[in-house]
């Protein structure tokens, strides 16, 4: 059980993945410092990615009025990028997805997605979306998808590196909050 530990999913973020890149940028020039040059410069340029794709969220985001920054996924796996973006997270269960969703998880989701009006679900790519489209019937919003979060796809997927990651799941997400508002 995870119970009671900090969300692991520290990597959904790209403020923080900037972190692990600079970190690792620094170990790496420690422990093998003939290469220093060329560690420093793949983290610059890898940062660079990661800033960019940064930067097209916080525009594509700052569309979206106060009362409907909502992310809605079927697992707390996107703490960090809702408290970077300024999103209000909500979520069927907290980060266990062996966890089976419970009516009473449901109904707190179908309420709030309800409450606030909120257009679009998501789900994560390595558990079962059925809870998310089941909340998206019953309310009236739009699945907008699976997020990869736990996983890449295979090299021909849509998420083959780190970097497809964090810039398919923004172009979902966006899309998904943006184009999908009542």
């Amino acid at each position: 059980s995870y119970t009671d530990k900090p969300n692991p999913h520290a990597w959904m973020s790209p403020q923080n993945a900037l972190v692990y890149v600079e970190n690792i940028r620094k170990a790496f020039v420690e422990l093998d410092p003939d290469n220093a040059d060329a560690y420093n410069a793949n983290a610059k340029a890898y940062s660079e990615q990661i800033e960019a794709i940064a930067t097209q969220l916080t525009t594509a985001l700052a569309q979206l009025p106060d009362d409907q920054r909502f992310l809605v996924s079927c697992e707390g796996a996107f703490s960090y990028l809702a408290r970077d973006y300024d999103l209000k997270e909500i979520y069927i269960w907290p980060i266990n997805a062996e966890q089976q969703f419970t009516p009473k998880q449901m109904q707190s989701v179908i309420d709030q997605v309800t409450t606030h009006d909120i257009p679009t679900v998501f789900c994560e790519s390595t558990v079962s979306d059925e809870g998310q489209k089941q909340i998206a019937q019953t309310t009236g919003a739009h699945f907008g998808g699976n997020l990869y979060v736990d996983s890449l796809s295979t090299t021909d997927g849509p998420v083959p590196t780190f970097l497809d990651l964090l810039e398919y799941d923004a172009q979902i997400i966006t899309d998904g909050l943006l184009h999908n508002r009542q």
